[in-house]
């Protein structure tokens, strides 16, 4: 028997945690900010959604077709703005506007 376990299995254990999908959400926006990859985002929000009871659920949650939700948050995908508002609240999250560091 392994004492090792997939990274995916340990991520998902974290991203049950509200408080540590907020971070892992806010990272990766933060890095599509940087770099414009939003198949990262996407990806990030597929897995807080696979964690927090999978995309059956979401999609009962949301009202979207499980299907277009698997598309849309999937690496091709392209979703609408109100798409990603339904999932980050059906999540327990919401969409904030920040004032930018012009530090950097």
């Amino acid at each position: 028997m392994s004492k090792y376990r997939k990274y995916e299995d340990a991520l998902k254990e974290r991203l049950a945690d509200p408080e540590y999908a907020k971070d892992f959400l806010d990272v990766s926006l933060e890095e599509y900010e940087q770099d414009g990859n939003k198949e990262a985002f996407l990806r990030a929000l597929r897995y807080v959604a696979e964690a927090q009871g999978g995309l059956t659920k979401l999609s009962t949650q949301t009202n979207l077709n499980r299907q277009d939700l698997y598309k849309a948050l999937s690496e091709e995908g392209n979703p609408r703005l109100e798409t990603i508002g339904a999932v980050l609240h059906a999540l327990g999250f919401r969409l904030a506007v920040e004032f930018m560091d012009h530090s950097i």
